[in-house]
């Protein structure tokens, strides 16, 4: 998910868990933390920069901010909360 879908999932109140790159500009990080506080999700911020975050992920692509909608049969939530 990019940063429009993040900020829409985000509003909507459908966001579980927001992962942002270390190397996100400081605006769009705050806004994003902001957003999150408002619809209670937990925010994670990725030791790494855009590049390595979509590599991770499996893209071929950069990537600044995702979102998980839905955890599946993923205790990524859980591990999240251990940490909070």
């Amino acid at each position: 998910m990019g940063y429009s879908t993040s900020r829409k999932a985000l509003r909507s109140g459908k966001a579980k868990l927001v992962l942002i790159s270390a190397n996100t500009p400081p605006l769009r990080r705050s806004e994003l933390e902001d957003f999150a506080m408002l619809s209670k999700a937990p925010v994670h911020h990725f030791n790494g920069t855009n590049i390595e975050m979509g590599t991770a992920c499996g893209r071929l692509f950069r990537c600044g901010v995702m979102v998980v909608l839905d955890a599946g049969d993923s205790d990524i939530l859980a591990d999240q909360a251990v940490t909070a």
